[in-house]
């Protein structure tokens, strides 16, 4: 692979906001908002370990394929602030079907 090609892979589109259902329906959650991570069934050990955990969106990207991702960090990750500084570890990944809109920012 060429450098282009690895710049290509490695763009991301960055989104304002995304539509996600909450029990009140479908609402719209933007960076900074808290969310409660519902991860679907059958995901890995991360899945199962993050399941129900409490997280702020710290960024909300579209990849090449034009599948969108919410970048979130933990509310109890003692490291939180390197998640902040998108470090690796301390940011996970979910698709809005796998998130629980809570209302307020951190």
């Amino acid at each position: 692979m060429n450098e282009w090609e690895w710049q290509l892979l490695e763009e991301k589109t960055s989104l304002d906001r995304v539509r996600v259902c909450g029990p009140a329906g479908e609402i719209e959650v933007k960076q900074g908002d808290r969310i409660r991570l519902k991860p679907r069934v059958g995901g890995d050990i991360f899945d199962l370990a993050l399941s129900g955990k409490v997280a702020v969106v710290e960024a909300i990207e579209q990849d090449y394929e034009g599948k969108t991702h919410l970048a979130v960090v933990l509310d109890d990750d003692p490291g939180r602030d390197l998640g902040m500084l998108r470090q690796p570890g301390h940011r996970f990944f979910f698709s809005p079907e796998e998130v629980e809109p809570l209302g307020g920012k951190s």
